[in-house]
């Protein structure tokens, strides 16, 4: 009898680690593996608490984001139906300008306030390589561009101004710290 397969939780790579600073590179193989790939994110992205994720976070340098929103509801759950696979994603359009208390998986336990585009428009691949398009307001947005930027291998505490960036930097090492103990 064939088994459907269990998904794995994969580990995350977090700051300072070297690797979140690699440029992805583009998806060309829309194969089995990258289904795979795809629901082990979406595995991990779940069970840390994430409403997105991008593939570089579990060290792997390809143009490939997970997000998930939690649903308007009281609950707040995520609704798999509302999961969006984004693959070789690319900004189209960006309006307007919007900051958001953002926080990263990759950078456990600290939020910090972002100024991004408050509306955006991207094209992007699915699963399958079809051909997207996605317009996007309030956290969605946010949400798309936080993910688009580890692609490039940039994270949210480098859009902080010198002094929060700083402050940023004393807390994380005394985190850090307090981990390790």
């Amino acid at each position: 009898a064939f088994l459907p397969r269990i998904n794995m939780m994969l580990p995350i790579v977090t700051y300072p680690d070297k690797r979140l600073k690699l440029i992805s590179k583009p998806v060309t193989a829309f194969n089995e593996e990258l289904h795979t790939f795809l629901d082990d994110m979406y595995e991990t992205m779940i069970k840390t608490n994430g409403i997105g994720l991008a593939a570089i976070q579990v060290d792997r340098p390809i143009q490939v984001l997970i997000i998930n929103l939690p649903n308007d509801d009281e609950e707040g759950l995520q609704d798999k139906a509302n999961l969006l696979e984004i693959i070789n994603p690319e900004l189209t359009y960006s309006e307007g300008t919007t900051s958001y208390q953002e926080g990263c998986l990759s950078v456990p336990k600290f939020y910090e306030d972002v100024e991004r585009f408050e509306k955006i428009a991207i094209t992007y691949q699915d699963r399958h390589g079809n051909a997207c398009s996605l317009e996007a307001d309030e956290l969605l947005s946010i949400a798309v561009q936080h993910e688009m930027d580890h692609l490039q291998g940039r994270l949210f505490i480098e859009k902080l101004s010198y002094s929060r960036r700083k402050k940023f930097e004393k807390e994380y090492k005394k985190l850090l710290k307090e981990k390790k103990r």
